[in-house]
């Protein structure tokens, strides 16, 4: 078998961090578990760098890694797949599974686009359909099926267009993608970050704690990438002409209904999913967790009176291998923090007051969002880049909650390559539509890069502090 030159580099590397393990006199202060630890972790980052090995087989193998040599044991690795946020996003694709059989969300999209009567509009209530929709599914990868069909319509509807359509073809994703971070169902990083934040320090972000911080930063990253779309990859001619979308011009290119009045079924499905929002968003006031309303909603949304899916349909919809993969890293953040290992491995950076904290988050946010042209899955760079910035953190006097968040959020961008991130691959080969070349991500990415990352940094330093997390570490 030939190794390309990332496979041999990553090899390279992880073979050469276990050797320097092994050494006695290297890694002085690590405790025997902790080189453990760090030798498996290498392992697993380069694996998943440079090898086409799936992801979850890899983390697999490490968390029984970890059992094998006794750096944890068997409890804590199969413990992780019993977490109340694993139950959380396994109940949220159930309800997901409701909402989209129904065909109630290409409703919603339907009547928010078709008020539309310029471009500018048909752009950013394009964007509010998709921000909500990270309420109704979890996961980039489920909102990308769901609104697919809804492009597919527009695209139909605007041919003529071939711009716009293109356009549209890469503002769907890009939205998806950037605002994610709108709720903790968003993406199953957002699940891996609160996980290894609670193991880690002992603070814990419910459901509505982040739907406070992440949604605000949700809306206006996803506006800017909606206008940053709109001037790269149109002219100015593109966006003068008017726009007449009807109900009916989409009604043609859909299989389900979006005029006319609410079925029964929709019906339903709508006063359920709001129940199950309105539920998420006042746990303060009635003290009940995500996990619980998610799985009386799940009930209720596959229960043979009222519900909408059959509980064996829905359940084929859950990404097992993706829950699998949270579980096995879960576990890996656990041993990096109990044995000292993430700790140990940031020890070296300057601490206190050496680095301002705004420095700090900006180095943090920098290479987070860069992390992407290494690490090409979400949850893979949370698995690896939250440990190590809630240990930094914790040495540099920053706040580990504010730096978490901050490294997860900017880790959201993944536009630059067609095979950065699944939604951003669905939407650039879709049969019988123009959509967006390579050269088209790249002279958006070299844009929009930049400019989410600074905002992503301004909430950090200027905004969630005003909404209780502030950047020193008390």
């Amino acid at each position: 078998m030939t190794l390309s030159l990332r496979q041999a580099a990553a090899l390279c590397a992880a073979l050469s961090v276990c050797a320097l393990l092994a050494v006695p006199g290297n890694a002085p202060g690590l405790s025997t578990d902790g080189r453990l630890t760090l030798a498996v972790f290498a392992l697993a980052t380069c694996a998943w760098i440079g090898t086409p090995i799936d992801d979850t087989f890899i983390a697999l193998g490490a968390g029984l890694a970890l059992v094998v040599t006794g750096v944890l044991d068997s409890e804590t690795l199969f413990g992780t797949l019993g977490d109340a946020t694993v139950w959380l996003l396994i109940c949220a694709f159930v309800l997901a599974a409701a909402v989209a059989g129904t065909g109630l969300a290409g409703r919603a999209a339907a009547f928010l686009v078709t008020g539309a009567r310029s471009v500018r509009q048909l752009v950013h209530l394009t964007t509010a359909a998709l921000v909500v929709t990270a309420f109704a599914v979890p996961a980039t990868s489920g909102r990308a099926a769901l609104a697919l069909p809804v492009f597919l319509a527009l695209a139909r509807a605007l041919g003529e267009r071939r711009r716009l359509v293109v356009m549209l073809a890469l503002l769907f994703p890009t939205v998806i993608l950037l605002s994610a971070v709108a709720t903790l169902i968003g993406a199953g990083a957002h699940l891996i970050t609160v996980s290894v934040l609670w193991e880690a320090t002992g603070e814990q972000i419910g459901f509505t704690r982040w739907l406070l911080l992440g949604l605000p930063l949700a809306i206006a990253t996803a506006h800017l990438a909606a206008e940053v779309v709109l001037l790269t990859t149109t002219r100015r001619a593109d966006r003068k002409g008017p726009v007449h979308l009807t109900a009916e011009q989409i009604q043609e290119h859909s299989e389900q209904p979006v005029t006319g009045p609410l079925s029964p079924a929709e019906a339903r499905c709508a006063l359920l999913l709001g129940t199950v929002v309105a539920l998420w968003c006042s746990e303060p006031v009635h003290r009940v967790p995500p996990a619980v309303v998610a799985l009386i909603g799940a009930v209720v949304a596959a229960s043979p009176a009222i519900g909408t899916v059959r509980l064996k349909d829905a359940l084929r919809t859950v990404p097992w291998s993706l829950l699998l993969f949270m579980a096995a890293t879960m576990a890996m953040g656990v041993a990096l923090s109990e044995s000292a290992a993430a700790a140990w491995l940031v020890s070296g950076l300057p601490g206190g007051s050496a680095v301002p904290a705004w420095a700090f988050l900006a180095g943090v946010v920098a290479v987070s969002t860069a992390a992407h042209l290494v690490l090409q899955s979400r949850s893979a760079r949370s698995s690896v880049l939250v440990p190590l910035v809630i240990a930094a953190a914790l040495a540099a006097g920053v706040n580990p909650v504010a730096a978490a968040l901050a490294s997860t959020a900017a880790a959201g961008f993944c536009q630059t390559l067609p095979a950065s991130a699944k939604p951003v691959a669905l939407f650039s080969d879709v049969p019988g539509v123009p959509t967006y070349t390579p050269r088209d991500l790249l002279r958006t990415a070299a844009v929009l890069a930049p400019l989410t990352a600074a905002l992503v940094l301004l909430f950090a330093l200027a905004v969630w502090p005003l909404l209780g997390v502030p950047v020193a570490d008390r």
